[in-house]
């Protein structure tokens, strides 16, 4: 669940089953927090689940002193980052997760040039780097995810996983805008029913889990 921005939604996000929560550090972001609110959220909720943040081409510098400020368990770069920056938040023994696109850069052509712990695919297409809440053809992720861990994202709702996680077989997957009422906002009810329908899923199709 990415782009928590309060309290007690990011509580009730993972009493409904969720597994891991994203706070957005990119400033051009609807659902961006600072430091002091992350930190709050990430403290708020239970140790089992896996507090990411989410940054686009930011200094190494700055992200470790996110996640020591905030206690973060994994870190999202959503940008262009080079392959030795994600080298050197593994040697620190964070959860790495890159971004690569099917209709950008990063591409997926390019994990051989990482050694992430994780992959988030998206289309790329859109005015900010993720979050678009554009649908695209899902099953171009398949055959990646066979040999990657894969976090299929970009336009997911619940009225297309069954379709989408059918098509890609993903261990993870990633949504925001459709389970809110206004960005950064998340709405019990839709979220509910969301993981519903991703338990569904992930039985259904004997998927493996990364979180």
């Amino acid at each position: 669940m990415c782009g928590l921005t309060r309290v007690d939604e990011a509580i009730t996000c993972s009493n409904l089953g969720v597994k891991a929560i994203g706070c957005v550090f990119y400033p051009k972001s609807p659902r961006h927090v600072n430091e002091e609110q992350a930190q709050t959220i990430c403290q708020a909720v239970p140790d089992d689940i896996k507090t990411v943040g989410v940054f686009v081409n930011e200094t190494l510098g700055n992200i470790m002193r996110k996640v020591k400020i905030c206690n973060l368990k994994a870190v999202q770069l959503h940008g262009s980052e080079t392959p030795e920056l994600v080298e050197s938040l593994r040697l620190e023994n964070i959860f790495v997760i890159k971004a690569l696109f099917v209709d950008g850069s990063p591409s997926l052509k390019d994990v051989c040039n990482y050694n992430a712990s994780a992959y988030l695919v998206e289309c790329g297409k859109g005015i900010l780097p993720g979050g678009n809440a554009l649908t695209w053809n899902w099953g171009k992720a398949q055959a990646f995810g066979e040999k990657h861990p894969l976090i299929l994202a970009g336009g997911l709702s619940v009225e297309n996983i069954a379709g989408a996680v059918a098509a890609s077989l993903p261990d993870a997957v990633d949504i925001s805008s459709a389970v809110e009422s206004m960005p950064g906002r998340k709405d019990s009810v839709k979220v509910k029913a969301f993981m519903s329908a991703v338990s569904k899923c992930m039985i259904k199709h004997k998927l493996r889990k990364i979180f």
